[in-house]
């Protein structure tokens, strides 16, 4: 508790992520902390999570912060019954208090739902569902380790419908293997034809912790003589399209959202009017989050801290009263600056110009010299004293952050 009394956050005001790891199956791509769904897994996790609530709730200032934003992440919350969402954020009600109005909202994948629990979670208080569909080819689905057709994810979406959430979200991917345009173009029109709130749509990334990142590391081992990948990655296929293929995607996505409606108010966020994701801007804007269970993160203050992964380590240190920070970081003024301009400039509204104006004082040289390559080149523009990235801008946009760094 010691801990979370010294990291007071600034705002009155924060959101809260919530890590629930378990997953039925783990994704090749995926790189995020998961655990294998088992008997009784879900419920013995339970109690730890309401537990490191309740540390975490013994600080002096979460008497007076409130809740504007609550994330289920994970894994797969939605394997969470509809009991158990009501009891955590009847807990977080008593513990920290939720604002009226406050965004709420559950991932799901959509074999893990059904119109019961759906209506559960509503009635428990949750407002807004977002659904991993990835793909709607059923030839696709499977090379990712998806649980779900494309019929399963309409079902999902048309229950979330029924359920009485007004506020639906559908996460796609795109330069997958195996994914030509057309197939992505059908995927996308699909989906936007079932009248979605939000869209989501990710480049694959193949990064450190998934089993495609450890397969491709373990052929490139092979290849030096240097042992073998392991067993579980090692006969997954993977032939990534050509950044070509991967860039017609993307702008082809960026076309057909908004032809249906859609600002593109984020690097890979879409939204109607009105139903941008009010958590996911927290950390679009730099702002301040309380993280709870294993493997989250949260940002109070100047301190970015990390959970332990493990589940079981996580359940005993809560259970030891002890709360379970793995790792944590006091951002210094410079980096704070820089990660403010970085995650800004991912967001359609972009920064004020004098945030990079000041960035750009502190040099190197390069940098200013980069900035002034990237507005004649159309990639940054300025406009009521706030740059903006274009859409060209977007898709180059790493390459700048780079710099900013």
């Amino acid at each position: 508790m010691s801990t979370f009394a010294s990291w007071a956050p600034r705002a009155r005001a924060i959101g809260a992520y919530l890590h629930v790891p378990f997953c039925t199956k783990r994704c090749g791509y995926c790189s995020f902390n998961t655990a294998p769904e088992s008997p009784g897994a879900v419920a013995r996790f339970l109690p730890a999570l309401l537990g490191e609530l309740d540390l975490v709730s013994r600080a002096p200032w979460a008497a007076t912060v409130d809740l504007r934003s609550v994330f289920f992440g994970g894994g797969t919350p939605s394997l969470l019954p509809a009991e158990a969402m009501a009891e955590i954020l009847e807990r977080l009600r008593g513990r920290f208090g939720i604002e009226a109005g406050a965004e709420i909202t559950v991932e799901c994948n959509p074999e893990s739902v059904s119109l019961g629990r759906l209506l559960g979670y509503r009635r428990a208080g949750v407002t807004r569902i977002s659904l991993g569909v990835q793909s709607l080819d059923d030839r696709v689905l499977p090379t990712l380790d998806r649980l779900h057709t494309a019929a399963q994810a309409r079902d999902a979406f048309d229950s979330a419908r029924a359920a009485g959430f007004d506020d639906v979200s559908v996460d796609l991917i795109y330069g997958l293997p195996g994914l030509d345009l057309a197939t992505w173009e059908e995927t996308v029109k699909g989906v936007l034809g079932w009248g979605p709130d939000h869209l989501s749509a990710y480049a694959l990334t193949l990064d450190e912790g998934s089993l495609w990142h450890a397969a491709l590391e373990g052929r490139a081992a092979g290849r030096r003589g240097a042992g073998a990948p392991p067993s579980e990655a090692s006969e997954i296929p993977i032939a990534l399209p050509l950044e070509d293929t991967v860039t017609a995607q993307y702008t082809r996505l960026t076309q057909l959202a908004a032809e249906a409606g859609f600002e593109h108010y984020e690097v890979s966020n879409y939204a109607r009017p009105g139903h941008r994701s009010a958590h996911n801007q927290i950390y679009w804007r730099a702002e301040e989050y309380v993280g709870l269970g294993p493997g989250a993160c949260g940002f109070l203050g100047d301190v970015r801290y990390g959970n332990v992964k493990p589940v079981e380590r996580y359940g005993a240190m809560v259970a030891a009263g002890e709360p379970p920070v793995d790792t944590h970081e006091t951002l210094t003024p410079r980096q704070r600056m820089a990660e403010r301009l970085i995650l800004g400039l991912r967001l359609g509204d972009g920064v004020p110009a004098a945030w990079l104006d000041e960035r750009a004082a502190l040099g190197p040289t390069r940098l200013q010299a980069a900035l002034a390559a990237w507005r004649e080149r159309g990639l940054l523009g300025e406009r009521d004293g706030r740059v903006r990235l274009t859409e060209a801008g977007f898709l180059l946009s790493d390459a700048l952050f780079i710099e900013l760094l």
